[in-house]
């Protein structure tokens, strides 16, 4: 068991699933309706706290009733909230969200009232008791300060910095992390076709993976290429998360010390298995 920090958000999901996706200027009724925690670092950490590691989160939380629900969820899964900054004013950020029944896709209008998790609360925490870090990659500036102080002051703790899509600056972020999980959207908003001709345009002796949704996903460590095809579930039921539970399985496999090539395909097992399960609630032994 490992314990590991991820610094990031956690959002108020206020999930729809409806037959199928609405034109524009429909309207349509739904067919179930949940609110729930979201959130890209802590669903990670839900994933990682059901493979046995021990989890902690550090974001934003604002002392609303909003936030009980995330409190709760978090408590729910044994993740720890300490380091967290607590803030009298503002509002939980709030993604709403529709998942077409036919197809398993979400759409996501998000909303949010609340700052960003600063360097001088991320300088408070002790790093010495943890085994891995893991950044979500937004805040870029607060978030460099960060990396470079891990780097300058922990040189041997690993960490991994997760880059779902394209973000002022946010290139400034890639030298330090060991690790970088970049999503299918920041590369093809970054005008390529394919995971691997991306990771072939970058020179880095840091592992860097790409998930490809249903046609998989690569690794590259050195100049070395690995893929694994994608284990889609019998039926797709929620997609919401799966590249979350992608970063979190591919993480726990370095932790433990597997090849690169396990790392891929375990990553690739479990947001699959994601894909047909709905929330993250007993992933592991659904």
């Amino acid at each position: 068991m490992a314990k590991i920090l991820a610094i990031g958000i956690a959002t108020i999901d206020i999930i729809n699933t409806v037959a199928s996706y609405p034109e524009e200027n429909a309207e349509v009724r739904a067919l179930s309706q949940q609110q729930t925690r979201g959130g890209n670092a802590t669903n990670s950490l839900v994933v990682l706290s059901q493979l046995g590691h021990s989890c902690h989160w550090a974001g934003v939380l604002i002392n609303e009733s909003d936030s009980q629900l995330v409190k709760l969820d978090l408590q729910q899964h044994n993740i720890d909230y300490s380091a967290c900054q607590i803030l009298e004013t503002g509002k939980m950020p709030t993604s709403y969200i529709s998942i077409n029944q036919q197809t398993g896709s979400r759409t996501i209008v998000h909303h949010r009232d609340c700052p960003e998790f600063s360097f001088a609360d991320f300088q408070k925490i002790d790093l010495t008791q943890f085994d891995w870090v893991h950044f979500e990659g937004r805040n870029v500036e607060q978030t460099q300060l960060m990396i470079a102080w891990l780097k300058k002051h922990y040189p041997t703790l690993p960490c991994s910095l997760e880059i779902e899509k394209p973000r002022p600056d946010i290139e400034n972020l890639f030298a330090s992390p060991d690790v970088l999980l970049f999503s299918k959207q920041y590369v093809q908003e970054k005008g390529f076709q394919s995971a691997e001709s991306f990771l072939d345009s970058i020179e880095s002796n840091q592992i860097i993976s790409c998930a490809w949704g249903e046609d998989g996903a690569w690794a590259k460590n050195n100049k070395e290429m690995l893929y694994s095809e994608a284990y889609p579930p019998e039926q797709v039921i929620d997609t919401l998360g799966a590249g979350d539970t992608y970063n979190a399985a591919f993480i726990n496999a370095l932790i433990n010390k597997q090849p690169l090539q396990q790392a891929l395909t375990e990553a690739c097992q479990l947001a699959g298995k994601k894909c047909g399960h709905s929330g993250l609630n007993d992933l592991i032994n659904a």
